[in-house]
């Protein structure tokens, strides 16, 4: 009698294995890029907060706010961001 079947009970989970590894690493990479994108962010509001604050006072009353409040403007801008 010969066998027709010469599959390994292997080769079954092979594809299961290859789309479980698939899934990790492009949650790995989304994580990662989420990582990225929240670093340049801060890096990004740390520029805005060292270039606002070398602005004198008339030039910052002329974009409608003050020194005391160059925090709050700058939280309000990102937050109008994220909603975009």
């Amino acid at each position: 009698m010969t066998m027709l079947n010469n599959t390994s009970p292997y080769a079954v989970t092979a594809p299961g294995v290859r789309r479980g590894a698939a899934v990790f690493l492009a949650r790995l990479g989304r994580l990662i890029n989420q990582w990225i994108a929240a670093v340049i962010a801060h890096r990004e509001r740390q520029a805005a907060l060292v270039a606002l604050r070398h602005l004198s006072d008339r030039d910052l009353k002329d974009i409608g706010t003050s020194r005391s409040e160059i925090g709050d403007a700058l939280a309000e801008t990102a937050r109008q961001r994220l909603r975009m």
